[in-house]
């Protein structure tokens, strides 16, 4: 079995570091060792992503993420992505829209979430970066409207280092925390990218 240790590592590496071991493993048990929850959350929500199964097992201030890697195809994952459709990604790096007025600004956002909200098709993932992140804090002018698509199946990812840089940790209200390496991903995955 191997085991890597991914301790005092920063963001996003023990994610990169998982997703090169999982690339020389054909199949079989990986343990990924991470020393902090959001490592934790970021490694288990990419291994799902690559259709593994995890189990997380805390040891003191350590979490233990053993991974199963089984025999899952391209065409599988080819299949997977014909019946999802279209995937259609907004990507909000700031907590407003626009250049100008912050006032102006802060209408402007407000304004483009509760169209997103009327329209029939909605993105799929909302990804919230930079300044972007306040709009997911328990102090945003549209915290309702992002719990409404949430609630209405849209993905709500923050960047965990711009929740850190702003202290908003503890104040996010909606959404789960990411980080650099999956909203990369995302990004790179989407069939549309739609940046206001």
């Amino acid at each position: 079995m191997l085991e890597i240790d991914c301790r005092d590592k920063a963001c996003p590496q023990p994610v990169i570091m998982t997703k090169d071991a999982l690339a020389q493993l054909k199949e079989g048990e990986l343990t990924i060792i991470v020393d902090n929850p959001s490592s934790s959350d970021n490694v288990e929500r990419f291994v799902q992503s690559q259709r593994c199964s995890v189990k997380v097992e805390r040891r003191g201030r350590d979490f233990y993420l053993h991974i199963q890697k089984g025999k899952v195809g391209e065409e599988a994952e080819l299949t997977r992505r014909k019946e999802r459709g279209e995937e259609v990604v907004v990507y909000i790096n700031s907590h407003l829209l626009g250049i100008g007025d912050e006032a102006l600004g802060s209408f402007l956002m407000k304004a483009f979430l509760k169209t997103l909200l009327e329209l029939e098709r909605k993105p799929d993932r909302l990804i919230l970066i930079n300044s972007g992140v306040q709009l997911a804090s328990e102090d945003s002018k549209v915290l309702e409207i992002l719990k409404a698509l949430l609630e209405r199946g849209v993905e709500i990812v923050s960047c965990g280092t711009c929740i850190d840089f702003y202290g908003l940790k503890d104040k996010m209200r909606v959404g789960t925390i990411s980080n650099m390496y999956e909203i990369i991903q995302t990004m790179f995955e989407a069939d549309r990218l739609i940046r206001p």
